[in-house]
């Protein structure tokens, strides 16, 4: 795959960390924020109200009602 480069606004000590690790390190860092971006590129873009809804309704066709959600509230 071909290769591009991006730039990322950091604060000053990471900038300094990074610029004075080896090669080897920098390749190594390269490698895992590659991996992380990847990573969170993947994740569901649904908002949270849309996350909620769906937990919602499995929860309600697994049987729970708004009682039992109340009674596990509840239960100490």
């Amino acid at each position: 795959m071909p290769e591009a480069a991006i730039t990322i606004p950091v604060d000053v000590e990471t900038a300094r960390t990074y610029h004075t690790a080896s090669p080897d390190d920098q390749k190594k860092i390269q490698l895992l924020l590659r991996l992380r971006l990847r990573e969170l590129a993947a994740l569901p873009t649904d908002s949270l109200i849309e996350i909620m809804d769906d937990i919602g309704a499995k929860a309600e066709a697994r049987g729970l009602t708004p009682e039992i959600l109340e009674a596990l509230l509840h239960d100490e």
